[in-house]
């Protein structure tokens, strides 16, 4: 999720528990280490690639977390002891505060790789968009209030009420994403599509309307799904140009990348470039993650030694204008075969 979400979690968490005795230090204390995890964003692991699938990695580990948690624990016990609340109480404070980083992060369709080291593929169950206002929003005016208020000296129920509310709320977008596959599993059912995968996900900044893409063989398709929909998912079949991933069959960065994206991949050439592109996250047509993995020289591809990730639009408003009126109206014309026309276009 985005930093500013983390911030307000850990803060609502750390007030909520330790408040009490902390003040509004336990705001600024819960912030600074609720976004702790993602400061391995500053490691340069050598290509894009690389960078993209090690991050969520160490610094995301269940593992490494509670050992940290433990070790600031023995740490903040030895150095600066409040006989105010158990040591016990502070563990549990500062383990939620990390732990609960990864776990939200494993609720966008990114990959966090929660059982680091073991060698298990990035969880992503992909029932939130990176920003989600809905989920943010409670535990935000939470810690607003408690700055202003302050908490000392007494009980934090604002804190747990906004924590219990936003949990309430992202155990829904659960509901939303077994919605949207169940109907497209139906149609696929009625048309005799067999499914390589079938990947889901909401649309930007909501949890109404999702994104279904089922991969078959040389194509995907992609379909829009929304909680007030009556009629069928209406899938559109998009060329995924997965013929071109031979040329990459011995890159080891393919490999890693059809590991961390669990191949929910398409392939272009645009030029004398071979373009990968990560069809999870972003919105059809506006993705934020492809990369340059070849050139065609000489009548023949050269994988490069060196992968870039190339830069990328977000689209325009109204795009976004599109998206919040297909929520309310199924009717609302939107092309999606049209908006991956942009991935044939090199930024």
């Amino acid at each position: 999720m985005d930093s500013i979400t983390q911030a307000v979690l850990g803060a609502s968490i750390q007030g909520a528990l330790l408040g009490r005795w902390q003040g509004r230090r336990a705001l600024l204390y819960g912030a600074m280490l609720g976004t702790l995890p993602d400061l391995d964003v500053i490691i340069d692991y050598g290509d894009a690639v690389a960078d993209m699938t090690y991050h969520r990695g160490f610094s995301h580990s269940l593992f490494v977390l509670s050992a940290l948690a433990l070790a600031l624990t023995l740490l903040i016990r030895k150095l600066r002891p409040d006989p105010g609340y158990s040591a016990r109480r502070l563990f549990l404070t500062l383990w939620l505060v990390l732990i609960t980083h990864p776990l939200l992060d494993a609720f966008t369709s990114y990959g966090t790789q929660l059982l680091w080291p073991l060698q298990t593929p990035p969880v992503a169950w992909s029932s939130v968009f990176i920003i989600d206002p809905l989920y943010t929003l409670p535990l935000l005016v939470a810690v607003i209030v408690g700055l202003v208020r302050g908490l000392r000296d007494r009980p934090q129920w604002l804190a747990i009420s906004a924590l219990c509310l936003s949990t309430v709320y992202l155990a829904s977008t659960l509901g939303g994403k077994w919605m949207a596959e169940q109907r497209v599993q139906s149609v696929l059912a009625q048309r005799g599509i067999q499914a390589d995968m079938l990947f889901s996900t909401p649309t930007p900044f909501n949890s109404l309307l999702w994104r279904v893409i089922v991969i078959e063989g040389e194509d995907y398709h992609e379909a829009l799904v929304g909680w007030l929909d009556d009629a069928p998912p209406r899938l559109e079949r998009i060329p995924r140009g997965s013929e071109l991933a031979r040329v990459l069959r011995h890159s080891p960065q393919h490999q890693r990348l059809g590991w961390f994206t669990q191949g929910v991949l398409r392939y272009d050439r645009i030029g004398n470039e071979l373009i990968v592109t990560d069809l999870r996250l972003g919105m059809t047509g506006f993705h934020p993650f492809r990369f340059v993995f070849a050139e065609h020289l000489d009548g023949r591809w050269q994988p490069l030694a060196q992968v870039e990730r190339l830069p990328f639009s977000r689209g325009q408003p109204e795009h976004l204008l599109t998206l919040w009126q297909r929520i309310w109206d199924e009717r609302e014309p939107l092309q999606l075969v049209s908006w991956a026309k942009a991935l044939q276009e090199k930024p």
